[in-house]
C-alpha cells in the first residue's frame, strides 16, 4: 500500500457562478480551502494573470490549477485557435505557480485539432513541469438520441495521455463506472474534479453525497494509493437563492471531501 499523502482540496472558480472569479477567491479563503482552480472563461478577471495573482495574494489562497477555456461559451477566449488557448493556459499556470492545466478533448467539429490532439498534448507536456491532465467527458443526449460530441473519445482512457483528470459528474452523465475508469487511469490519474450526479443527460455537478456516484470511495482510494494531485470541488450552485446558501453548499462539499480523505476512513465497496 502506498504511503498516505495530504491531498490538497481546491475550489473551482466555476463553483460560485453566476458570482465572479473574485468571489471564488474570497469564499475559498473564508471556508478554508487549500487553493483554487481558475476556470478561464468570459469573466475578464479569469483571463488576467496579474489580476489573479493579486487576488491570490490578497486572500492568501494559492492557485493550484488552471482550467483551459474549452467550453462552447469560451470559443473566443484567449484566441479562437485551440493550441493558442493551451499555450496561454500553460503560461498562466507557470506564472501563477499552478501545477496542472485541465483540458477537455476536442469537439468533433474541430477536425484538425482532434487529429493532432494526443500527439500535441504529449509534445506540450514534454516542454514544461506543468501537468496537462485530460478530462473525461460524456456523450450528448437528447431524448432517445445520443451524439458523440468529442474526439478522439469522450472516454479519454481509450487514448494515450500522460495525465488524466477524472470528473465524477461526467461519469454520471456518461452512465459509466467511475471506479472502473479510475482503475483504467491507474497511476496516470493526475487531477480530480469532485462532484456528484444521478445519471441525468444534463451535466449536474451536484454537491458530493447528493447523487449516486461513489465519491466517498474514490476519495478513500486516493488516500490509499498515494495520489499526488489535487481534488477540486467543481459543483453547480446556480440554484442557490443567496450568497449565504451558496457558501453553505461549498462548506458542505469541503467537509465531505476532507472527511473522506482521512486515512482511517474505510468505505465498503457495493
Amino acid at each position: 500500500m502506498a504511503e498516505p499523502r495530504d491531498v490538497k482540496v481546491a475550489l473551482s472558480t466555476a463553483s460560485v457562478y453566476p458570482e465572479s472569479t473574485a468571489t471564488a477567491f474570497e469564499m475559498a479563503g473564508r471556508l478554508g480551502y487549500d487553493g483554487v482552480e481558475v476556470m478561464v472563461w468570459t469573466d475578464p478577471v479569469s483571463q488576467d494573470i496579474e489580476a489573479l495573482r493579486r487576488l491570490s495574494d490578497h486572500h492568501g489562497v494559492p492557485i493550484l490549477a488552471v482550467h483551459a477555456p474549452c467550453l462552447l461559451i469560451t470559443q473566443r477566449v484567449w484566441s479562437t485557435d485551440p493550441w493558442t488557448k493551451l499555450r496561454r493556459a500553460q503560461s498562466a499556470a507557470e506564472k501563477l505557480g499552478a501545477s496542472t492545466v485541465v483540458v477537455h478533448p476536442p469537439f468533433r467539429w474541430q477536425r484538425q485539432y482532434a487529429r493532432e490532439f494526443v500527439e500535441g498534448v504529449w509534445r506540450m507536456a514534454d516542454e514544461t513541469d506543468v501537468r496537462f491532465a485530460v478530462e473525461n467527458m460524456y456523450p450528448w443526449r437528447y431524448r432517445d438520441r445520443e451524439m458523440l460530441a468529442y474526439a478522439p473519445e469522450w472516454d479519454v482512457t481509450k487514448d494515450d495521455y500522460r495525465h488524466f483528470t477524472i470528473d465524477l459528474s461526467h461519469t454520471a452523465t456518461a452512465r459509466t463506472s467511475a471506479l472502473d475508469m479510475l482503475d483504467r487511469m491507474g497511476d496516470r490519474l493526475g487531477h480530480v474534479h469532485l462532484a456528484d450526479g444521478r445519471g441525468s443527460a444534463k451535466d449536474e455537478h451536484l454537491v458530493p453525497g447528493r447523487g449516486d456516484q461513489p465519491c466517498a470511495e474514490v476519495l478513500d482510494r486516493l488516500t490509499r494509493t498515494g495520489f499526488d494531485g489535487h481534488v477540486v470541488l467543481e459543483v453547480n450552485t446556480r440554484r442557490a437563492m443567496s450568497s449565504a446558501e451558496r457558501e453553505a453548499d461549498l462548506a458542505e462539499a469541503l467537509e465531505f471531501t476532507r472527511r473522506h480523505l482521512a486515512a482511517d476512513v474505510r468505505v465498503p465497496r457495493p
